[in-house]
């Protein structure tokens, strides 16, 4: 094979801006596409020669791809993901892999060929920042993390927004709200950077800013197995807001604004444990201050989407996983069912017992679907 014959699933805004990054990478071939609605199947057709289906399920049984991407609504990752790795497909897939854990174990387990690539686009993996702050972390470069603080609250929504469809911002058309729909990304670097936290406390609003029913401000404690604490704070409801990691660390203090091109390193002329030891009553350690520059965004999107083809035609080692994802889901899901029942959780979650809370959820949402085309009915239920 010399390229990838993909086909692209949803054509929604995402799913449009795949398509003309797939068309300039030489490893590809965009050879179909397929959406429910039509003007957007035609418009895709004409622009980039393809073949048009009204169905992903359709798409997938021609045969006509190599690989799909997969850039539906939330509940559609799974069935779709499942019926392409059943056909032989290599398969890349949209944040979230799936709306909670039963459906993210399913999705995992049905990937059983090791030939066949499977990857998420978790694009902000990519990006100099996190990837700098992961390298420190693992190599110990100052030292052990003790506690973590995210602030990424500049998601702002209008009312608007979430009117545009009767899909939005439901418990039956998204399974969720800011950490389903805008915080994918930032749940799977927690748990890349620092791993999945083993219990954790968050205070979740539904419909505090907005009127909808699911989540649109939270506020999280995470306790990591290593002994470290984090906050994680996210909203649609805030601006300007802002976009702010601080990690401390025994040996020093780092913090990344996305408002700036440059990671803040304060490193401790002795680490903090040291310190406490041996300091005087109000000594601090001296520090130096470093300003790294970023320099640019790792290529985001163009850069997992050639990856995959990396990986497919050459055996390159893939960016994110599929695998990894059910980490982030289960960390969205553990928020939310804390947020539904106010008590402490402890990770790993029971798959079942989230999948029974979000079912309830469902029944009485307001937007009316068939449950059992959404993908919350009608599932392996073995895990």
């Amino acid at each position: 094979m010399s390229k990838v014959k993909l086909g692209i699933i949803g054509l929604g805004n995402m799913g449009q801006v795949h398509c003309k990054l797939v068309s300039s990478l030489a490893d590809f071939e965009l050879t179909a596409v397929a959406d429910h609605v039509s003007e957007r199947c035609a418009k895709m057709q004409a622009r980039y020669k393809v073949t048009a289906f009204d169905s992903g399920a359709k798409l997938i049984a021609s045969g006509s791809c190599d690989a799909v991407l997969i850039a539906t609504p939330h509940y559609d990752h799974t069935r779709l993901g499942c019926q392409a790795l059943r056909r032989g497909c290599h398969v890349m897939i949209e944040k979230p892999i799936s709306v909670d854990k039963l459906d993210a174990l399913r999705l995992v387990k049905a990937h059983d060929n090791p030939r066949q690539i499977f990857a998420a686009m978790f694009n902000q993996r990519t990006h100099p920042a996190y990837q700098q702050l992961r390298h420190w972390i693992q190599s110990g470069e100052f030292g052990a993390v003790r506690r973590v603080q995210w602030t990424i609250t500049d998601w702002f929504r209008t009312q608007a927004y979430y009117d545009s469809g009767d899909w939005r911002a439901t418990w039956a058309g998204e399974g969720g709200g800011v950490l389903l729909n805008q915080c994918p990304h930032q749940l799977d670097l927690i748990c890349w950077l620092f791993g999945l936290p083993v219990s954790l406390y968050s205070q979740c609003s539904f419909g505090k800013y907005h009127h909808l029913e699911v989540e649109d401000e939270v506020t999280c404690l995470l306790n990591f197995e290593q002994g470290a604490t984090g906050v994680f704070t996210t909203t649609t409801g805030e601006a300007p807001g802002i976009n702010r990691l601080e990690i401390a660390f025994d040996e020093g203090l780092v913090i990344y604004d996305s408002r700036d091109d440059f990671i803040t390193s304060i490193r401790n002329e002795k680490s903090v444990t040291q310190a406490i030891r041996e300091n005087a009553a109000f000594e601090k350690p001296a520090t130096t201050e470093v300003r790294l520059p970023v320099g640019g965004d790792g290529g985001q999107h163009r850069a997992i989407l050639a990856n995959f083809a990396a990986a497919i035609l050459r055996g390159e080692t893939l960016i994110s996983p599929t695998s990894d994802g059910l980490r982030s889901v289960e960390l969205a899901n553990a928020m939310l069912l804390s947020g539904w029942t106010r008590k402490a959780v402890n990770l790993p979650i029971s798959a079942r017992g989230y999948r029974t809370r979000l079912a309830h959820k469902i029944s009485g949402s307001t937007f009316e679907r068939n449950v059992r085309t959404a993908g919350v009915v009608d599932m392996d239920d073995s895990f």
